[in-house]
């Protein structure tokens, strides 16, 4: 703002000046007529100088008043102490060329020249290094000369000086109290920005050390606001992935737990011949072992699936043809456990494309859930096609929905978000008779996400249990 003042207010003086010197100009103007060129003052310095002199007198730009010592200032005029006492002892004078040569104005005044159509030096001090305001001269509307004015850098006088000393008091003031403003207003803000993301620093610090169970409550309405709430979803996430964690751990030491104890027990009660050494109980030895076996086989394929290295090899398959062809197989397994099997396939031909070695093992272990823990009498299964409008491609995209239904004991409300967890049963004894480990549905549930597809559980309408698989169509 200064610098804009200051360059304001000097070019502001140059034009006052030029207004000033307007009837030098005319004067030049009107001596150029007589010869039609500048011949008459080419070279006049002095001349030029003192037409400035005699126009700028009493005015603001006077040189010579702007630059006389005040009263106070002035030096007494003392006579020299050494006078000849005769002319024939004086010097000599000294002759020169220097009359008219231009006089230099003092230092921080204004030099002027006068120029030709062609910016040629007539008269005056033109230098190339200082800036010049130009004024044309015009005679007879034909531009013969110019007027040269050089640019002050600064004012040194007038009352132009005093106004811009006025407004750098002012500025100064101007500027304190905006830095004060901005300092009362700063601290806050700053402190209201800052707080919260302390606040945020120190949680993610406490989640590094493993500390998940806090939350930051922070009543804004920006940001960081969204940044506390994902921070929570981010400490709840991860509290429940150690809680999975940890009955996880807990779920696969107790599955592993029983069978080897039953198995060193028999094994050791032969050795002690508390048992005998017989047929059967060797193959009672061996059930405990298949046990295991079958509990290490679906752990490791859960474990494959969660590292990508269970295969699936797909293409385009009929899922109607699929559950057909397996349904006589299905009505086996479900009429030895005394459950009938209802068929509801309202479509001929539903298109997917997926691995049907990994349906079947899907469709199985639905099943087999249901033949261990629903102690139903009837398991339906149903198809629905769920069509969309073809698309600019002409592809059908859609979905199918398989519902597996059974009229059982059913599942309650607490339990159904957690039946797809590895190791989850219902019961809380771990009743073996079952002969499950509460792997099948969690098979089930990463055969289903790896055909882009959905499965849920929910309360059927017969009162049982319903699983509901949605997989895309083809």
């Amino acid at each position: 703002m200064q610098w804009s003042i200051d360059k304001g207010m000097v070019e502001y003086v140059i034009s006052k000046e030029v207004e000033t010197l307007q009837p030098v100009l005319t004067q030049l103007a009107d001596e150029y007529k007589v010869e039609n060129n500048w011949r008459s003052i080419t070279g006049e310095h002095r001349r030029f100088h003192q037409l400035i002199s005699q126009q700028l007198a009493d005015s603001d730009f006077d040189v010579e008043k702007n630059h006389r010592p005040a009263k106070g200032d002035r030096k007494p005029f003392n006579k020299p102490r050494f006078q000849p006492s005769s002319p024939e002892k004086r010097p000599p004078p000294r002759h020169n060329n220097f009359d008219n040569m231009p006089p230099r104005p003092p230092k921080g005044e204004a030099h002027y020249a006068l120029l030709t159509a062609d910016e040629t030096v007539v008269v005056g001090i033109y230098l190339p290094t200082l800036e010049y305001k130009k004024v044309a001269i015009e005679v007879e509307g034909r531009v013969v000369g110019f007027f040269a004015i050089s640019k002050r850098n600064q004012l040194t006088q007038g009352y132009e000086v005093e106004f811009i000393e006025q407004q750098q008091e002012y500025l100064w003031l101007i500027a304190f109290l905006v830095m004060s403003l901005v300092a009362l207003v700063t601290f806050p803000i700053a402190r209201h920005i800052v707080e919260p993301i302390k606040l945020i620093t120190r949680g993610m610090h406490k989640l590094t050390q493993g500390d998940y169970q806090q939350s930051i409550q922070l009543n804004r309405k920006d940001e960081l606001n969204e940044l506390s709430r994902d921070y929570n979803e981010l400490a709840l996430t991860l509290a429940k992935n150690e809680s999975a964690r940890k009955r996880w751990l807990a779920n696969i030491s107790h599955e592993l737990r029983t069978p080897v104890a039953i198995l060193r027990g028999e094994l050791e009660a032969m050795l002690d011949n508390v048992r005998p050494l017989t047929h059967s109980n060797i193959a009672s030895a061996n059930d405990e072992v298949k046990h295991l076996q079958c509990l290490i086989d679906d752990l490791n394929q859960l474990t494959s699936t969660d590292i990508g290295g269970m295969g699936y090899r797909k293409q385009h398959e009929d899922l109607m043809q699929l559950i057909q062809h397996e349904a006589g197989k299905y009505r086996g397994y479900l009429s030895n456990a005394k459950i009938a099997l209802v068929l509801e396939l309202n479509t001929k031909e539903v298109n997917i494309y997926a691995d049907k070695t990994r349906l079947y093992q899907l469709f199985e272990n639905i099943i087999n859930n249901c033949i261990k823990y629903s102690k139903a009498s009837e398991l339906s299964v149903s198809v629905t096609v769920n069509k969309l409008e073809e698309n600019s491609a002409g592809n059908n995209k859609g979905t199918v929905t398989i519902k597996f239904e059974d009229n059982g004991i059913g599942v309650d409300e607490q339990h159904l978000v957690h039946l797809f967890e590895y190791l989850y049963r219902v019961e809380d004894s771990r009743n073996r008779e079952t002969g499950g480990f509460g792997l099948g549905l969690s098979i089930c549930q990463h055969i289903v996400i790896a055909h882009q597809g959905e499965i849920s559980a929910e309360k059927s309408v017969s009162g049982g249990l319903a699983v509901i698989i949605t997989l895309p169509l083809a």
